[in-house]
C-alpha cells in the first residue's frame, strides 16, 4: 500500500501530492476517515452535475489506509491505474514525435 502511495504522489501535482502525504500521517486519522466517508456519500450524488461517480475510488483509496481488508485490492488498483497511465503517456509521446 506504501508503494501505491508513494508513486501516485510522484504523479501527481505537487499542491495533490502535498495533500496525499499529509492525509498519510497517522496523526490526522479521524479526519481521513470523515474525508473518506464523505467522498464516498458525495459519489451517490453521481447525477448532479458537480458530483461525479469519481469520488467513490477517492474516497476508497482514502479509507483503504485505515481499513486492513480493504489495502490489497486498493494498492493493486491503484498500481494497475498507475501503469495504465504510464502506458497512455507513453503512446502520446510517440504520437506526437510522428506527428513532428
Amino acid at each position: 500500500m506504501n508503494q501505491a502511495f508513494d508513486r501516485l504522489e510522484e504523479e501527481l501535482p505537487s499542491p495533490a501530492a502535498r495533500f496525499l502525504e499529509w492525509l498519510r500521517n497517522p496523526k490526522v486519522r479521524y479526519i481521513r476517515l470523515f474525508i473518506g466517508f464523505l467522498l464516498i456519500l458525495a459519489s451517490f450524488f453521481w447525477f448532479l452535475p458537480v458530483i461525479g461517480l469519481e469520488l467513490l475510488p477517492i474516497g476508497l483509496l482514502i479509507i483503504a489506509i485505515d481499513v486492513p481488508f480493504l489495502q490489497k485490492p486498493i494498492a493493486s488498483f491503484v498500481m494497475w491505474g498507475l501503469r495504465k497511465w504510464a502506458a497512455l503517456r507513453a503512446w502520446w509521446r510517440r504520437r506526437r514525435r510522428k506527428g513532428r
